[in-house]
């Protein structure tokens, strides 16, 4: 029978540089996690906010249905946002994950994957980057449409009634 994989010597000290070369990959992974609850948690905010808009907005008439509807559309660009940064975050995720899974089976099978390695990598960095500006956009965006409205801002109550 012909071996597939060429015979490696797996010393526990090979295994255990493997190891420590694939820990900051895996390190990144917890960092990319963490982040996807960020994202997950505001996503569901801003769900249950277009939620809680929608019944306003089929009520109200005129320039109040006008800032619903404007308030729906921020909502709406803001999902997208939320969606494209959690695409390519785990899109970063599953490239560090090949990284992880390359530098093992470089060693397994002797083969020189460093190339590929450094592009995924790289490649995994641009990703996480991209969902990071992305992030950012959104919660621009997110500050900028909390605003009080000058009428309310003026508000008095009269001390007669």
């Amino acid at each position: 029978m012909i071996d597939v994989l060429p015979q490696t010597d797996l010393s526990v000290s090979t295994v255990a540089e493997i190891v420590r070369l694939a820990l900051a990959p895996v390190f990144l992974l917890s960092g990319i996690g963490a982040f996807l609850n960020v994202l997950a948690a505001r996503q569901s905010r801003i769900v249950d906010r277009s939620r809680t808009v929608e019944p306003l907005l089929l009520a109200a008439r005129g320039a109040e249905h006008d800032r619903w509807v404007g308030d729906l559309k921020i909502l709406d660009r803001r999902l997208r946002l939320i969606a494209w940064a959690t695409g390519l975050a785990v899109v970063s995720a599953v490239l560090t994950c090949l990284v992880v899974v390359l530098l093992f089976a470089a060693t397994l099978s002797r083969s020189h994957f460093g190339d590929a390695i450094a592009l995924l990598f790289i490649a995994s960095m641009l990703a996480i980057g991209a969902g990071f500006a992305a992030f950012l956009l959104e919660t621009t965006i997110a500050g900028r449409a909390v605003r009080v409205r000058s009428e309310l801002l003026q508000h008095t109550v009269d001390e007669g009634e």
